[in-house]
């Protein structure tokens, strides 16, 4: 296993951040399916998101197989709390950049988890010595997501408008990046 670290939350309980690993894949669709019923501000809709477990599991596999592709753990208590995938760039000339989607179950937010998910994906990306640059897209109503990317170091780098549509609404998106040394 890679990455792992270990620290307490504001309430005393431990959190356990760590690479996902195959064993992962079924509670992972769980959690994605449970998260995704909490938050409009996700990609999926809620029952959209239907990979089979060997499909988890391939994906699991690829991201071990790869030193630029990261998908991150939350655990509190033994409970899967939160999850981040990073996944690079496909070709030559985009691999040092990749995108990330992050989810923090409802009844842990507020308690800094989203946050350590994302100062383990900096430390990470900083000692592949390929990343150099980090995406994101968030929607601009999403204002609490917003100031803590920023707090991290991402910055505004355009906007796209109309990006998702949510029972009939449109909603723009900011695409946010931060440039790693």
């Amino acid at each position: 296993m890679g990455f792992e670290q270990v620290s307490t939350l504001p309430d005393g309980r431990r959190l356990v951040l760590r690479e996902a690993v195959l064993e992962d894949a079924e509670e992972m669709i769980v959690f994605v399916q449970k998260t995704l019923g909490e938050s409009d501000y996700l990609l999926f809709e809620p029952g959209e998101f239907r990979p089979s477990v060997g499909e988890q599991r391939q994906l699991l596999e690829q991201c071990a197989r790869s030193d630029t592709h990261l998908y991150l753990i939350a655990e509190v208590d033994g409970e899967m709390a939160g999850m981040l995938h990073f996944q690079p760039g496909k070709r030559k000339r985009n691999a040092h950049a990749g995108e990330f989607g992050i989810s923090v179950r409802k009844k842990y937010w507020g308690m800094s988890i989203g946050r350590q998910l994302l100062q383990a994906l900096l430390q990470w990306a900083r000692q592949t010595g390929k990343i150099r640059k980090i995406n994101l897209r968030v929607r601009t109503d999403n204002e609490r997501a917003i100031r803590l990317y920023r707090s991290v170091g991402f910055k505004v780098e355009g906007t796209i408008s109309r990006e998702f549509c949510i029972d009939g609404r449109f909603y723009d998106a900011h695409w946010m990046g931060i440039e790693l040394d």
